[in-house]
């Protein structure tokens, strides 16, 4: 009988590993769990677009419209911004009890709340309530979701941390996809109200019992190591052990290493360069995102699309946001991560100048599907650079100190591009200041060198 394998890093928190039936499947699969995991942790992405913005874009018309409410669009808009703010207060909190009390706790509270907060928008037919119910779900979408599902995916994958959170944020366009989709139809047929209460259910039906039965926090738990590596084996000691006559040993030859990563803590990682223009740099591709994506619909109707075709820009934008996220995932596995980063700039600033230029509808939809392609490295790479960069210990904590900057700087971009637009009648100041800043941010981004431990 051999022992049970020994982490080479301790538990989060201390907790003692998973035993039970859990344990016993995750060792009876034909596969490595971290799959499992990451399935579960997909479906929080997809579940956590009941609260997008454009979701929130397929109400804002019926609720104006509604002469019980007398609500107007700005007030109905402004309760995705003051979610924003919220996220961005509670970010290190989060983070915090990620790394405290686990992925588990945090992303099931999350989907549990996200869908009872969801359904009770059926009744929010006062703007305070409105701003409450809406706020908390859109906190859970703008900071627990994105935060435990991807440092859940980056402690159970390394070496395939690129491609599994590529997966990982391809599942949000899903997403994107399907519920502004589904919400319409049931707006057409039974009114706001039952929309809300839909959307509510398909969160808990999709997400809420595959994060409380299947998420565990890190392989370690389970006995297993990252990317389901075999335990490597001590040259010399077991039996059969020895010079194979080629100059290989004959038992640990075949055994990958433990995998060496760093291990940062907070404190540690917050002295370093690297966090802070990681941080602000992603951040400011998060507000020309924003700035953009929010617009967008708008932006092509100016250029003189129809409404179906804008419609068709949105829809587009997000389908190649899942096909970036996977595209842009495999290349950080292959290319040190702030190079990838630097080219994910570029992919993002790119079609910000371009659409200056948008004259056919053709320009309209590919430009519309390169951002989209772009912003899908956007959701997919950050979290393989801060995981590469300060390892799997802390990384719930130091994400979140770094999300906020993200959470504010999408307010500013979504707020910029409309004040722009509203002052000049065009979006074209908004478009050129956003292409520049994508321009900054990828030679910033060449600066965030892996960091170094200072040694006396």
């Amino acid at each position: 009988m051999h022992a049970p394998p020994k982490p080479y890093w301790p538990n989060c928190g201390g907790r003692p590993p998973v035993t039970g039936s859990l344990q016993r499947l995750a060792h009876r699969l034909p596969f490595f769990y971290g799959w499992i995991v990451l399935a579960s942790a997909s479906s929080t992405q997809v579940v956590r677009n009941a609260s997008a913005s454009l979701t929130l874009a397929v109400f804002i018309y019926p609720l104006a419209a509604d002469p019980e409410l007398g609500w107007s669009r700005t007030l109905i808009s402004g309760a995705a911004s003051v979610g924003g703010l919220a996220a961005s207060a509670l970010s290190p909190l989060v983070g915090w009890l990620i790394d405290r009390y686990g992925a588990r706790f945090v992303l099931a509270s999350s989907v549990f709340i996200m869908g009872l907060a969801t359904i009770s928008l059926a009744w929010a037919t006062i703007p305070i309530f409105f701003y409450i119910f809406y706020g908390i779900s859109r906190v859970i979408f703008a900071s627990p979701i994105p935060i435990g599902a991807s440092v859940v995916v980056s402690r159970w994958f390394v070496r395939m941390r690129g491609r599994t959170n590529g997966i990982l944020f391809a599942s949000h366009s899903i997403g994107l996809v399907a519920f502004p989709l589904i919400a319409s139809a049931v707006i057409a047929s039974h009114g706001w109200p039952a929309a809300w209460i839909v959307l509510g259910a398909l969160v808990w039906i999709i997400a809420l019992v595959p994060v409380t039965i299947l998420i565990v926090q890190q392989p370690e738990d389970l006995g297993l190591r990252p990317d389901g590596d075999p335990e490597p084996e001590m040259n010399g000691e077991d039996e059969g052990s020895g010079d194979n006559g080629d100059g290989t040993d004959g038992t640990a030859a075949e055994v990958p290493a433990p995998p060496e990563e760093p291990a940062w803590t907070l404190k540690e990682a917050m002295r370093t360069p690297a966090l802070w223009i990681l941080a602000a740099g992603v951040g400011t591709l998060f507000l020309v995102q924003a700035g953009i994506n929010t617009h967008l619909a708008a932006l092509l109707r100016d250029e003189g699309l129809s409404v179906f075709q804008s419609g068709l820009g949105l829809s587009l934008s997000a389908a190649f946001m899942g096909a970036g996220s996977l595209a842009w995932g495999w290349v950080a596995e292959r290319f040190p991560v702030r190079y990838v980063l630097t080219g994910v700039a570029v992919a993002v600033a790119i079609p910000a100048l371009l659409f200056l230029t948008t004259d056919t509808t053709f320009e309209g939809l590919a430009f519309s599907a390169l951002f989209g392609f772009g912003v899908g490295g956007m959701l997919s790479v950050p979290p393989v650079a801060y995981a590469d960069y300060y390892g799997r210990r802390s990384l719930g904590a130091i994400r979140g100190v770094t999300e906020p900057f993200t959470s504010l700087e999408q307010a500013i971009g979504t707020v910029a591009a409309g004040l722009v637009f509203d002052l000049t009648g065009s979006y074209d100041i908004a478009l050129t200041v956003f292409a520049s800043l994508g321009g900054l941010t990828a030679v910033a981004l060449l600066f965030a060198r892996p960091p170094v431990r200072q040694t006396l």
